[in-house]
């Protein structure tokens, strides 16, 4: 029997596998309901000013006084998901560290990150930020004011400690274990706003170059450093959504022209390490399908199924001898909470992707949300394990 890392590893090189593997990714305040649902828990010391698990939301919040906390088994562990990411998130923004209040309620906040952006997070409860306000709003602005702080490497932007702790515990638990960060796409977006980002594509592409031009040498040193200080992983994932449901945010033409060539170069700097790239961008992916596979990207995530023209068993039909697929089972299907369509769907969806040849990690195509209960979950695992075998 094969381990979890060798399994993935043959499926995201479209090698034979003896299983379709798993993985998953439930929001901080689903893990919360579950807990209140069953969900396993463990004792945790910990010190005055680390960090320790709140149960009401699922967030971590400091440690005022020494002693034994709660928190939940991860996720990876509790269900035996095959793939684990293990960080390290370095500082991607270029004023490292930096991070202003700019207001509060009960509910929310709203924070400027180090590329001066002011976004706007929930308090107690998982969702993307909305956008409020950005002060990078011309090329000018991008060259004096954050430009110069990423031509340099900085190790202080690397938690090789934690990296370290992190990477061992997963390999010694066998899975298959991936750094992973948002590239230039969602970085220009958290940084100079959609709506300089799409004049800019059109009235000063040049810029856009330049950015994503620094920010590709960024990242090559960067995990350079990782690679020499923590470790190599077994693959990587790139954050970078691409779409909305009814399509992508920009033409293909100009993904092709201005923001795919540094896809191409970053990835071939992770192959030149023997490592699978997996791209995760939520929304509509159809029209971007070519280019994904032309620049050498190994596997895709999530192939949201609401949005238009994600058809997870034509994308096998069409690309399944060059693309790995992680994801595509409708997240909607598990908030029905019936077991027997919950069973249903995910034997038809598993046998359906088998049946095309597919190189398959299940999981949703989306994260987890509160609304699908814990025995849910754990019966969708349980169809999977039925059905998981090639």
């Amino acid at each position: 029997m094969s381990s979890p890392r060798q399994v993935v590893d043959a499926l995201l090189r479209c090698q034979p596998a003896e299983r379709v593997a798993l993985r998953e990714s439930p929001w901080a305040d689903t893990i919360s309901a579950w807990v209140q649902q069953g969900y396993p828990t463990r004792k945790m010391f910990k010190q005055a000013g680390e960090e320790r698990w709140n149960p009401v939301d699922g967030r971590m919040v400091p440690v005022e006084t020494a002693g034994e906390y709660d928190e939940p088994v991860p996720a990876w562990e509790h269900f035996g998901f095959d793939m684990v990411g293990v960080g390290p998130a370095f500082d991607i923004m270029p004023l490292r560290g930096y991070e202003a209040l700019e207001a509060e309620t009960d509910e929310w906040t709203i924070k400027r990150n180090g590329a001066g952006a002011a976004l706007k997070y929930w308090k107690h409860k998982s969702g993307t930020p909305e956008h409020i306000d950005f002060q990078m709003t011309s090329r000018e602005i991008w060259e004096r004011d954050y430009r110069p702080h990423l031509l340099e490497l900085d190790p202080l932007r690397v938690d090789i400690e934690k990296g370290i702790e992190s990477l061992t515990t997963a390999r010694e638990a066998g899975v298959w274990t991936h750094y992973g960060h948002m590239f230039v796409w969602e970085l220009m977006r958290q940084s100079m706003g959609d709506v300089t980002l799409y004049e800019s594509v059109l009235l000063d592409p040049a810029w856009v170059q330049d950015y994503n031009r620094v920010y590709t040498d960024f990242y090559k040193a960067h995990y350079t450093l990782m690679f020499d200080k923590i470790g190599v992983p077994d693959g990587i994932w790139m954050y970078e959504d691409l779409g909305y449901k009814n399509g992508l945010f920009a033409s293909p033409r100009v993904f092709r022209d201005l923001i795919f060539p540094y896809y191409r170069e970053l990835i071939d700097f992770w192959h030149g390490y023997d490592l699978p790239v997996v791209l995760h961008t939520c929304g509509s992916t159809k029209e971007a399908m070519p280019l994904i596979v032309d620049v050498g990207f190994d596997a895709l995530n999530p192939m949201e199924r609401k949005a238009l023209g994600n058809d997870p068993f034509v994308y096998a039909e069409e690309y399944g001898d060059r693309l790995a697929f992680v994801g595509g089972l409708d997240a909607r299907i598990l908030e029905t909470n019936d077991p027997d369509y919950i069973g249903q769907e995910v034997a038809a969806y598993i046998d359906g992707m088998k049946e095309r040849g597919a190189s398959l990690v299940f999981c949703t195509d989306h994260s987890v949300s509160p609304n699908t209960q814990y025995a849910s979950y754990l019966h969708a695992v349980r169809v999977y394990r039925e059905h998981m075998m090639y």
